[in-house]
């Protein structure tokens, strides 16, 4: 089965000479679920950022990215049709990435730009049809009522969930999640991460969200990567990350990963852990 997406041999050197990435090496399937876990700086942001081609990776390094069989970027150069296959990956950032002073159903429309000609964009020009596409993905995230108002007015958590609005009227395959909820409360954060389990399961949609807190991985995701200093050193079921396991993974660092609670699984009706295939299992610790 062709992989949603297939990462090989990625690595990342920023100008100051930090080494974001090295060596990464990940295939994730079509349909899955996955949580990218780190401290602060382990490159979990930047293995987001190189997955949508926003970031071209190490010239040298002959790495390369493929989302659904199409090249996002190889030698460290970013594909030519790279827009043709960004079509098809959402991006959900942590800072939600919306036009304040427009509509909130404006903002969702954009996921269509791909697809409508330029003069359209320009004016900002959508048919009927698409405007009941917008609202409809708005009525699937809870926030229909306010297509009309500026997307300044909303609460963080809903303009989260706009922008997983967006996506879904985009029609991506591959949804991309930097953190989604780390500067929301309890409950938005809830939301935000159901509305992502809903995507995934009724659209069949390829889910990759970058999280801090472990617990919240453990609750939604099956399956869980770990980066440690911009390398993979976990891949495989949530449920094995013990609290002994993490600190042998990041030493020191395990603290600002254990110090974080679920905070969502203490509200009334949070999701229950999902069910943990049997295929999945945890690679060896690297070096």
């Amino acid at each position: 089965m062709e992989a949603a997406i297939r990462i090989n041999t990625l690595s990342k050197t920023f100008g100051n000479g930090r080494q974001a990435l090295r060596q990464v090496d990940l295939s994730i399937a079509p349909g899955e679920m996955v949580a990218l876990i780190g401290a602060s700086g382990s490159g979990k942001s930047t293995l987001l950022r190189h997955m949508a081609g926003l970031m071209a990776g190490d010239t040298d390094a002959k790495g390369s990215i493929e989302i659904h069989g199409r090249t996002v970027q190889r030698d460290g150069k970013i594909a030519s049709d790279i827009r043709s296959v960004r079509s098809g990956v959402g991006f959900v950032f942590q800072q939600f990435n919306l036009v304040g002073r427009l509509p909130v159903i404006i903002n969702v429309l954009a996921g269509t730009l791909h697809r409508v000609p330029m003069w359209r964009s320009l004016i900002r020009w959508f048919t009927s049809e698409e405007r009941a596409r917008g609202i409809e993905a708005l009525r699937r995230v809870g926030i229909a009522e306010c297509c009309a108002q500026r997307a300044s007015t909303l609460s963080g958590g809903q303009q989260q969930r706009a922008a997983i609005a967006r996506a879904m009227v985009q029609g991506a395959k591959v949804l991309l999640a930097d953190e989604p909820i780390a500067s929301l409360d309890p409950e938005s954060s809830r939301k935000v991460m159901d509305i992502l389990a809903k995507v995934n399961c009724e659209d069949g949609c390829t889910v990759v969200v970058s999280l801090h807190q472990v617990n919240v991985a453990m609750r939604y995701c099956a399956r869980t990567v770990a980066l440690h200093h911009g390398r993979v050193v976990y891949d495989g079921p949530s449920s094995a990350l013990t609290p002994q396991l993490l600190r042998e993974l990041y030493g020191a660092e395990a603290h600002e990963i254990l110090s974080l609670g679920d905070h969502i699984g203490s509200l009334h009706g949070a999701r229950k852990p999902p069910a943990v295939p049997a295929w999945t299992q945890p690679l060896p610790q690297a070096a």
